[in-house]
Protein backbone atom coordinates (compact mmCIF):
# COMPACT_ATOMS: atom_id res chain seq x y z
CA UNK A 1 0.00 0.00 0.00
CA UNK A 2 1.40 3.37 -1.02
CA UNK A 3 0.27 6.56 0.68
CA UNK A 4 -0.18 9.75 -1.31
CA UNK A 5 1.50 12.85 0.04
CA UNK A 6 -0.23 16.11 -0.82
CA UNK A 7 1.27 19.44 0.14
CA UNK A 8 -1.64 21.69 0.93
CA UNK A 9 0.14 24.98 1.31
CA UNK A 10 3.32 26.84 0.79
CA UNK A 11 5.23 26.94 4.13
CA UNK A 12 5.36 30.73 3.80
CA UNK A 13 1.57 30.99 3.57
CA UNK A 14 -0.63 30.73 6.63
CA UNK A 15 -3.88 29.63 4.98
CA UNK A 16 -4.77 26.22 3.63
CA UNK A 17 -5.11 26.49 -0.13
CA UNK A 18 -7.24 23.37 -0.61
CA UNK A 19 -9.85 23.13 2.18
CA UNK A 20 -11.81 20.49 0.26
CA UNK A 21 -8.83 18.15 0.59
CA UNK A 22 -8.90 18.51 4.38
CA UNK A 23 -12.66 17.89 4.35
CA UNK A 24 -12.11 14.76 2.26
CA UNK A 25 -9.36 13.55 4.58
CA UNK A 26 -11.55 14.06 7.67
CA UNK A 27 -14.33 11.95 6.13
CA UNK A 28 -12.05 8.98 6.88
CA UNK A 29 -12.52 9.63 10.60
CA UNK A 30 -15.51 7.82 12.07
CA UNK A 31 -17.23 9.87 14.75
CA UNK A 32 -20.05 9.50 17.21
CA UNK A 33 -23.14 11.51 16.32
CA UNK A 34 -24.69 13.99 18.74
CA UNK A 35 -27.43 16.56 18.53
CA UNK A 36 -26.52 19.81 20.24
CA UNK A 37 -29.56 21.68 21.58
CA UNK A 38 -29.85 25.19 23.00
CA UNK A 39 -32.51 27.75 23.83
CA UNK A 40 -35.98 27.28 25.24
CA UNK A 41 -39.60 27.42 24.12
CA UNK A 42 -40.02 28.74 20.60
CA UNK A 43 -36.46 30.09 20.66
CA UNK A 44 -34.71 26.73 20.67
CA UNK A 45 -32.57 25.31 17.95
CA UNK A 46 -30.23 22.40 17.41
CA UNK A 47 -27.60 20.89 15.15
CA UNK A 48 -26.14 17.47 14.39
CA UNK A 49 -22.40 17.25 15.07
CA UNK A 50 -19.55 14.80 15.34
CA UNK A 51 -17.42 17.40 17.11
CA UNK A 52 -18.50 16.92 20.73
CA UNK A 53 -16.02 15.52 23.23
CA UNK A 54 -15.20 15.52 26.92
CA UNK A 55 -12.60 18.14 27.77
CA UNK A 56 -12.04 17.28 31.42
CA UNK A 57 -13.40 14.91 34.03
CA UNK A 58 -12.46 17.17 36.95
CA UNK A 59 -14.06 19.56 36.68
CA UNK A 60 -16.52 17.82 34.37
CA UNK A 61 -16.56 19.79 31.12
CA UNK A 62 -17.39 19.32 27.43
CA UNK A 63 -16.07 20.86 24.25
CA UNK A 64 -18.07 21.39 21.07
CA UNK A 65 -17.13 23.03 17.79
CA UNK A 66 -19.91 25.02 16.12
CA UNK A 67 -19.87 26.80 12.77
CA UNK A 68 -20.55 30.47 13.50
CA UNK A 69 -22.81 30.70 10.45
CA UNK A 70 -25.07 27.92 11.75
CA UNK A 71 -28.50 28.74 13.15
CA UNK A 72 -27.64 27.29 16.57
CA UNK A 73 -24.67 29.59 17.18
CA UNK A 74 -26.66 32.74 18.11
CA UNK A 75 -28.90 30.61 20.36
CA UNK A 76 -25.91 29.20 22.28
CA UNK A 77 -24.51 32.74 22.54
CA UNK A 78 -27.79 34.13 23.86
CA UNK A 79 -28.74 31.41 26.33
CA UNK A 80 -25.21 30.44 27.44
CA UNK A 81 -26.08 26.77 27.60
CA UNK A 82 -26.17 23.66 25.44
CA UNK A 83 -26.91 19.97 25.76
CA UNK A 84 -24.96 17.22 24.02
CA UNK A 85 -27.43 14.44 23.15
CA UNK A 86 -25.43 11.35 22.12
CA UNK A 87 -27.56 9.43 19.63
CA UNK A 88 -28.22 5.71 19.44
CA UNK A 89 -28.12 3.76 16.19
CA UNK A 90 -31.95 3.87 16.18
CA UNK A 91 -31.99 7.69 16.10
CA UNK A 92 -30.69 8.31 12.58
CA UNK A 93 -33.91 10.13 11.64
CA UNK A 94 -33.29 12.64 14.45
CA UNK A 95 -29.68 13.11 13.28
CA UNK A 96 -30.88 13.79 9.74
CA UNK A 97 -33.58 16.20 10.89
CA UNK A 98 -31.14 18.26 12.97
CA UNK A 99 -28.65 18.19 10.06
CA UNK A 100 -31.25 20.00 7.96
CA UNK A 101 -32.45 17.09 5.83
CA UNK A 102 -36.03 17.80 4.79
CA UNK A 103 -35.61 21.55 5.27
CA UNK A 104 -36.88 21.71 8.86
CA UNK A 105 -35.56 24.63 10.89
CA UNK A 106 -35.50 25.72 14.51
CA UNK A 107 -38.28 24.35 16.70
CA UNK A 108 -39.62 22.22 13.81
CA UNK A 109 -36.60 19.91 14.20
CA UNK A 110 -37.88 18.85 17.64
CA UNK A 111 -41.01 17.19 16.23
CA UNK A 112 -41.59 13.43 16.43
CA UNK A 113 -39.37 12.95 19.51
CA UNK A 114 -39.80 13.33 23.27
CA UNK A 115 -37.88 16.11 25.00
CA UNK A 116 -37.41 17.32 28.55
CA UNK A 117 -34.99 19.66 30.33
CA UNK A 118 -32.48 19.36 33.14
CA UNK A 119 -30.54 22.08 34.97
CA UNK A 120 -29.66 24.54 32.17
CA UNK A 121 -32.98 24.47 30.33
CA UNK A 122 -31.53 23.10 27.06
CA UNK A 123 -33.54 20.26 25.52
CA UNK A 124 -32.73 16.69 26.54
CA UNK A 125 -33.66 13.93 24.09
CA UNK A 126 -35.51 11.05 25.74
CA UNK A 127 -33.84 7.76 24.78
CA UNK A 128 -30.47 9.24 23.83
CA UNK A 129 -27.46 7.18 24.96
CA UNK A 130 -26.45 10.17 27.07
CA UNK A 131 -27.57 13.76 27.44
CA UNK A 132 -24.93 16.04 28.90
CA UNK A 133 -26.35 19.38 30.03
CA UNK A 134 -23.80 22.23 30.07
CA UNK A 135 -23.46 25.87 31.04
CA UNK A 136 -21.13 27.81 28.73
CA UNK A 137 -17.84 28.53 30.47
CA UNK A 138 -15.72 29.86 27.64
CA UNK A 139 -15.84 30.47 23.88
CA UNK A 140 -12.87 30.65 21.53
CA UNK A 141 -13.78 32.06 18.13
CA UNK A 142 -11.41 31.03 15.35
CA UNK A 143 -11.97 31.33 11.62
CA UNK A 144 -15.40 29.87 10.71
CA UNK A 145 -16.02 28.12 14.04
CA UNK A 146 -16.43 28.67 17.75
CA UNK A 147 -14.95 26.23 20.24
CA UNK A 148 -17.45 26.22 23.09
CA UNK A 149 -16.41 24.89 26.50
CA UNK A 150 -19.22 23.94 28.80
CA UNK A 151 -19.27 23.00 32.48
CA UNK A 152 -21.41 19.90 32.98
CA UNK A 153 -24.34 20.75 35.24
CA UNK A 154 -26.40 17.56 34.84
CA UNK A 155 -26.51 14.39 32.80
CA UNK A 156 -28.64 11.37 32.00
CA UNK A 157 -27.35 8.08 30.59
CA UNK A 158 -29.02 5.11 28.91
CA UNK A 159 -27.81 2.02 27.08
CA UNK A 160 -27.64 0.97 23.45
CA UNK A 161 -25.50 1.05 20.35
CA UNK A 162 -24.11 4.41 19.19
CA UNK A 163 -24.84 6.08 15.86
CA UNK A 164 -21.62 6.84 13.96
CA UNK A 165 -20.83 8.91 10.88
CA UNK A 166 -18.15 7.94 8.39
CA UNK A 167 -17.47 8.97 4.80
CA UNK A 168 -20.77 10.82 4.48
CA UNK A 169 -22.94 7.98 5.81
CA UNK A 170 -24.51 6.96 9.09
CA UNK A 171 -23.74 3.55 10.50
CA UNK A 172 -23.25 1.65 13.71
CA UNK A 173 -20.39 -0.21 15.32
CA UNK A 174 -19.94 -3.89 14.58
CA UNK A 175 -17.75 -5.48 17.27
CA UNK A 176 -14.75 -7.41 16.00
Amino acid sequence: MTATVTYLHNPLETQLTHPDQLKSAMRNFAGGVSVITAGSGDQRNGATVTSATALSMDPASMLISINRSSSIWPVISRFNHFCVNILSAQQQDIASRFAGVGGLKGVQRYSNASWSTLESGAAVLEGALASIDCAVEDVIERHTHAIVIGRVVALVTDQGEPLVYHNGQYGNIVPI
